[in-house]
């Protein structure tokens, strides 16, 4: 594969993503969410122990601060609740509230619908799925 077709791969997906963001940023509003604080709660898995503020910050590829700044708004809209890390006492994990497992399944929703990816068929999806795993797990 060449340079130029490395180039119009990446520009494809961060196009993708720039579309999701663009066609999801209304329907967050209406929930009172921004893009980051919707991407922090996507990074919560309802299913999951509570992760550490470590965890989700390293999930969502960003430093401390920045995340400390947005799981406030989340704890300031009934969202999510910091509580002790039960693996370190002296740091916090992030569980979702009742409230926010619901609206954190409105993203969900919000977000598949949304994203120009709902266009394809299960063909499609599948076979974009198996290329972005490879991609996922590479270096």
């Amino acid at each position: 594969m060449g340079e130029r077709d490395q180039a119009a791969a990446v520009e494809a997906v961060h196009e993708v993503v720039m579309r999701t963001e663009a066609a999801i940023s209304a329907p967050l509003a209406e929930l009172g969410l921004t893009t980051a604080t919707a991407q922090a709660l996507w990074a919560l898995d309802p299913d999951e122990e509570p992760p550490s503020m470590k965890v989700v910050a390293g999930r969502l590829f960003c430093n401390a601060p920045n995340l400390s700044f947005v799981a406030d708004q989340l704890a300031a809209r009934g969202l999510v609740e910091r509580v002790p890390d039960p693996h370190d006492r002296r740091s916090r994990a992030l569980v979702l509230t009742d409230r926010g497992r619901q609206v954190r399944s409105e993203v969900l929703r919000i977000v598949a619908e949304c994203s120009p990816l709902s266009a394809l068929g299960p063909d499609d999806l599948a076979a974009l799925l198996s290329i972005l795993d490879k991609v996922r797990s590479g270096p």
